[in-house]
């Protein structure tokens, strides 16, 4: 999986223009424009890595003559003391991108981490382990990357992905059965529809219907082995809500086909790694 530079560097220079403004009144007072340094990142932490090339394009955006070398890619395992990469490029400028290059490989790498953790406590199920929309804003492609170089899948992407009636738009229109008919009429061969269901009872008005995939919204692991036993492969069961790393291998051990969480994006812990001097 590879993400559009043009959409990362974008992402950088709004980070860059946030943090430096029109100077950075440490470093450009402090120090000699072209003294030459070398330093390198170390992680702190024990996880999954995710983010290096795009923590690396800081640097080359902020001055194309700053050289380095990777030591860790993402996706790797990685331990405490281990060495990620090595730079070598002029002081001012190691300096003036630390900050937002360790702001962004710390996020990733802490989504990535978090992720690996939820797939190895399912591995062995049917379930796989998604993301959702509770993304930060202009974050979504970093985040959404980063669940899967943990292992992870990525759910929809945004609203025009597919089809997803969730209790607002349910009871707003009047049922399952009469909305996922009125969007059926109105939506293109490819779109997928997906019901978020509350009971039973509406799991069973979903299939009557033929929804794609059936989400089953904040229900207790024995409703959720009995949603499995009458779906019988007819769609595809999403759990989601409350499910915790306490949880999540009961939830997977259901039979469901997916495992959603929010919280791998919306309010996950950062991944401990620091930039050195040398």
């Amino acid at each position: 999986m590879t993400l559009p530079q043009f959409y990362i560097d974008d992402l950088i220079k709004t980070a860059l223009k946030e943090d430096i403004n029109y100077i950075d009144v440490t470093s450009d007072y402090l120090l000699d424009p072209e003294a030459v340094s070398e330093a390198y990142f170390v992680s702190k932490d024990e996880g999954v890595l995710c983010g290096i090339d795009v923590a690396m394009r800081v640097f080359t955006l902020l001055d194309p003559e700053v050289s380095y070398e990777i030591y860790k890619r993402d996706g790797d395992p990685i331990q405490k003391g281990d060495v990620i990469v090595e730079m070598k490029g002029r002081t001012v400028s190691l300096l003036k991108g630390e900050r937002t290059a360790l702001n962004l490989i710390q996020h990733m790498s802490g989504i990535a981490s978090a992720t690996n953790r939820c797939v190895k406590l399912t591995a062995g199920t049917n379930a796989s382990i998604a993301d959702t929309r509770k993304t930060l804003p202009g974050l979504r492609p970093l985040q959404k990357y980063a669940v899967v170089c943990g292992g992870g899948r990525n759910h929809r992407y945004n609203l025009s992905d597919a089809a997803m009636l969730k209790d607002n738009h349910i009871d707003a229109y009047g049922s399952i059965t009469a909305a996922v008919e009125a969007l059926r009429k109105k939506a293109g061969h490819m779109l997928s529809i997906e019901v978020e269901t509350r009971s039973l009872d509406e799991l069973r008005e979903a299939l009557a219907v033929g929804a794609n995939i059936i989400m089953l919204d904040n229900m207790d692991c024995d409703t959720m082995k009995e949603a499995v036993a009458i779906t019988a492969g007819r769609a595809k069961l999403e759990a989601s809500g409350n499910i915790t790393l306490e949880n999540i291998a009961q939830v997977a051990q259901t039979g469901v086909d997916i495992i959603s969480l929010g919280a791998l994006t919306h309010s996950v812990q950062c991944f401990d790694i620091s930039m050195k001097i040398k």
